[in-house]
């Protein structure tokens, strides 16, 4: 609007549209009007026109964003609270902004992070190989002696401590400085085995490696050998378990085909089981040490 007055000022001086315009871009400078819209404005004015308001823009009322609209989104929700804003939108069959603007701004949702919802098949298998293993932890009393146990986990070249660690005593006159501490950017992947009597093998995930089934040949093979070196009556006897998680590598036709190679048995694991691998229990222990 302030332009609209400098533009009809400065043809009631009699300034040209284009010198109106070089005075528009020497005053406003990039918030200035585009040519096109200074000489339309200029042209407005000199047919007669008194006010400064833009003209009136015929809106059109949505047809997606109402009350129904909201209602079915919501009942969709509520039955699968798992689904996208996209798969919302093709099921209410509106636009992905509308959708979108209905469960953040009118429905107040936000999306969370929640349990795995694990399938009938995978609900049965948990229950049967656990079970499994309770049975053969109660019936024989070395079991647990006999398992080597190994998982992968990224640690930080720098940890900031935790909030109890920098608690100080101090005077009531001293103010103590806290300095804002952020993780590294560097960081490792170490792999670590053990079993009850301690650790057995680790190495660090050279960078730029990842764990493919091709790396944790080569990492079970180093394995056997420090089994060798380190466990010599598990390693003459051949009766040691080994137990890793359900992860691609892992399970890989790759690594199955070197264990039955080298008669290595391995221990089941429960599908989405986190408690169950060492890095639920080993690695955070691990981590609070080297914490600061």
């Amino acid at each position: 609007m302030q332009q609209h007055v400098c533009i009809d000022f400065c043809f009631r001086l009699g300034k040209t549209g284009a010198e109106t315009y070089e005075m528009l871009q020497a005053a406003f400078g990039e918030s200035c009007l585009s040519r096109s819209k200074t000489f339309e404005c200029y042209s407005r004015f000199k047919s007669g026109r008194q006010s400064f308001e833009d003209d009136p823009r015929p809106c059109r009322s949505s047809t997606s964003h109402t009350n129904e609209t909201m209602a079915r989104v919501r009942e969709i929700i509520r039955a699968d609270r798992r689904l996208t804003v996209r798969e919302v939108a093709e099921e209410v069959r509106i636009a992905f902004g509308t959708c979108q603007k209905i469960l953040t701004e009118d429905l107040q949702m936000r999306r969370v992070t929640a349990n795995r919802l694990l399938t009938a098949e995978q609900k049965d298998d948990r229950v049967s190989i656990c079970t499994d293993l309770c049975v053969r932890a109660q019936n024989d009393s070395s079991f647990m002696t006999l398992i080597i146990t190994g998982d992968e986990c990224w640690h930080n070249g720098y940890d900031p401590g935790t909030k109890q660690m920098p608690f100080q005593w101090k005077t009531a006159s001293s103010r103590p400085k806290k300095a804002r501490q952020m993780k590294s950017s560097v960081k490792t992947m170490l792999i670590a085995f053990f079993d009850t009597e301690g650790l057995v093998h680790y190495e660090y995930v050279p960078r730029g490696q990842t764990v493919n089934k091709e790396f944790y040949k080569t990492v079970l093979q180093r394995l056997r050998d420090a089994v060798r070196r380190h466990r010599p009556e598990k390693w003459r006897s051949g009766n040691w378990i080994l137990h890793h998680d359900n992860a691609p590598a892992h399970r890989a036709v790759t690594t199955n085909e070197f264990l039955a190679k080298h008669n290595i048995s391995s221990l089941p694991h429960p599908p989405y089981s986190p408690d169950l691998a060492p890095r639920y229990f080993f690695f955070p222990q691990l981590k609070k040490t080297m914490k600061g």
